[in-house]
């Protein structure tokens, strides 16, 4: 019995086969070159690994410590506001000393509910007595005043001392209170006040 060669099968079959037959052997060639799934899959997953260990490194050197904003003289400077008042405040360590416009605040905020007020961050960041604090506030009445200084000497400490950003964060002294007075309205008497209603 003769041997069937290549050649020989070759020139048998159909022209329809051998051509279906070469597709085929291109096909498998092209996947051979091409890497697969399962490999592809596995080279994302440790590209992904890769990203997110960069992003964890990221992350790590993202947590710098806040360096504290002081001048040349020691001090710390921040301004505060509260309805129309605007206060510049200046701290430094001290006896604990509280200046607002060039007068004693005992003098400058004679009802002690503001002094209250004007002394919450120092106490609540337990630095009371421990800072000698010079403001100048200006706009709105006393009550807007203390508000003012007591949020300007809120972010002073913040910036002193970034590590009580917790504590005056968390009794809200850092936040402004955006309540101001409510604007009038023409056909009123004031922003929601009518005018006096007369039947005839």
């Amino acid at each position: 019995m003769s041997e069937a060669t290549p050649e020989k099968i070759s020139e048998k079959m159909p022209e329809k086969m051998s051509k279906e037959i070469s597709e085929i052997g291109t096909g498998e060639a092209a996947l051979a070159e091409t890497p697969s799934a399962g490999t592809s899959s596995t080279q994302t997953a440790s590209e992904s690994s890769d990203a997110a260990t960069a992003d964890g490194e990221v992350a790590v050197e993202t947590q710098v410590v806040v360096e504290p904003k002081i001048d040349a003289l020691g001090r710390a400077y921040a301004t505060g506001k509260r309805k129309n008042a605007i206060a510049r405040v200046w701290i430094k360590p001290g006896r604990g000393v509280i200046t607002v416009n060039g007068r004693e605040e005992t003098v400058y905020f004679a009802r002690p509910v503001l002094r209250m007020i004007l002394r919450q961050p120092l106490i609540a960041a337990a630095r009371d007595g421990q800072f000698d604090v010079v403001a100048t506030v200006s706009g709105g009445g006393l009550s807007g005043q203390a508000g003012a200084v007591r949020h300007g000497l809120s972010k002073a400490l913040l910036y002193y001392e970034p590590g009580l950003r917790p504590v005056l964060k968390r009794n809200g002294f850092l936040t402004r209170d955006s309540r101001v007075v409510e604007r009038k309205k023409y056909g009123r008497a004031k922003a929601r006040r009518s005018f006096q209603f007369s039947k005839r």
